[in-house]
């Protein structure tokens, strides 16, 4: 009886949203991922429209990554070492601030007041400052998680927390351009505080504190240099945080978004909303499956294929001419990079240990945040060279390439199943 308990436990795709905090934790992963996502299209589209310049797009990448790849290392250390619900609330009130900031300095009357270059120099700055809170957050994020969910459920609560995030990504994106098009930037920013001050109550009101488990007894470069050689001597860590890496730095095709939707597509504000929300249908209706059908009877084998699957779909995008088409390579892209996200933190989670958690949480945001970011920018610079679309495609190639190189390098890890992985 207890083994069939047991079993249906395992079987269970709703398992972990049975736990209280859990969907606590999942409202604001869904209210703060939307707020940000909004975010994102509005400033983007924004700061295109004053601009009409590539590279101001890269740009806002870049502004992001330097200062969260700078401070995730650091972000890692305290999340380790503080209490996580009071460290979020601080995360999350900065973000807010941020976003205060940018609805106050984008309306048309500062713009008159203050004049572009000043407006969008705030802008960066405000981008800047969401770069240094997003460096704390990913880590901080991470080890609350594992602290709210049972281990033997990390894997359900890793596929429940990626479609969280992507049907956030769905709707943020969509109502960004939509609020745009029809009520302005200052409608935008609106829905963007009140959903940040959502989240913040959800941590506030409904998490309970979570002290410390790692005391430093060393000096901080010392304990910061324990999870970066943690990480550099798991074989299947290092080579799932590089793989995810390289391809989404040469695969940022979203960062081109406006440009598609403003001068190739030619459908606006409300098209550009549809295209960034085409990935994270995709991955949503991914999510679903894999919560009954996880891909982590051969792990390493089905990240492998989801990444190449994600580089040609960026390469079909970049041909594509056509706004359905568009969306369905979007959609497929999305699905792709699902699979390959779930993969990777059931990886990072199961062959963590739990003192460690923040400062490896951090190396691999430095991995994710310099792969979507500094990618973005790299999209940027790529297409002012050699234009919009040879970027794309170039892009798509070379995480094609990234992937064959890889499995070179690690066959032995093809036909590893998931007990092995957790026992290794």
């Amino acid at each position: 009886m207890t083994a069939n308990k047991s079993s249906e436990a395992v079987n269970d795709p709703y398992i972990a949203m049975r736990f209280p905090e859990f969907r606590s934790y999942l409202a604001m992963r869904f209210l703060f991922t939307f707020a940000y996502q909004v975010q994102a299209v509005v400033v983007g589209w924004h700061i295109y429209q004053l601009t009409k310049d590539p590279l101001s797009l890269g740009l806002i990448g870049l502004a992001e990554a330097i200062p969260s790849i700078t401070v995730t290392l650091y972000g890692g250390y305290i999340a380790d070492k503080s209490d996580k619900k009071k460290l979020m609330i601080w995360i999350i009130l900065a973000m807010l601030l941020s976003s205060l900031v940018l609805m106050l300095v984008s309306s048309s009357e500062r713009l008159e007041y203050l004049g572009q270059k000043s407006v969008i120099l705030i802008m960066y700055l405000m981008i800047f400052f969401v770069g240094i809170a997003r460096g704390f957050y990913s880590p901080t994020a991470f080890t609350l998680l594992a602290q709210i969910i049972p281990r033997d459920h990390y894997a359900n609560s890793s596929t429940w927390n990626s479609g969280i995030w992507q049907v956030a990504s769905i709707m943020g994106p969509a109502v960004g351009g939509l609020l745009y098009a029809f009520s302005g930037i200052t409608a935008c920013f609106v829905v963007i505080v009140s959903f940040m001050a959502m989240a913040l109550g959800c941590i506030v009101f409904f998490v309970k504190n979570y002290p410390p488990q790692f005391v430093p007894r060393e000096n901080i470069f010392k304990s910061l240099s324990e999870g970066i050689k943690f990480v550099f001597n798991n074989k299947m860590i290092l080579g799932a945080l590089s793989l995810d890496m390289f391809s989404v730095f040469f695969g940022g095709a979203v960062a081109l978004m406006p440009i598609f939707a403003h001068d190739i597509l030619k459908v606006g504000s409300e098209g550009l909303g549809f295209l960034r929300a085409a990935p994270a249908a995709g991955a949503v209706i991914t999510m679903f499956i894999m919560a009954r059908y996880p891909p982590m009877n051969k792990p390493w084998r089905n990240l492998l294929l989801a990444v190449a699957g994600f580089g040609l779909s960026i390469i079909c995008f970049g041909l594509s001419r056509n706004f359905y088409l568009s969306l369905v390579c979007l959609f497929f892209e999305g699905a792709f990079d699902s699979v390959s996200v779930i993969i990777r933190s059931t990886i990072l989670q199961l062959l963590t240990p739990q003192e460690m958690r923040g400062r490896v949480s951090a190396v691999n945001g430095m991995f994710i945040n310099s792969s979507n970011e500094i990618g973005a920018f790299e999209s940027g610079a790529t297409a002012k060279l050699m234009g919009t679309i040879p970027s794309v495609l170039f892009g798509g190639t070379m995480t094609l390439i990234i992937v064959f190189f890889t499995y070179l390098k690690t066959r032995k890890l093809v036909h590893l199943g998931l007990k092995q992985i957790n026992r290794d």
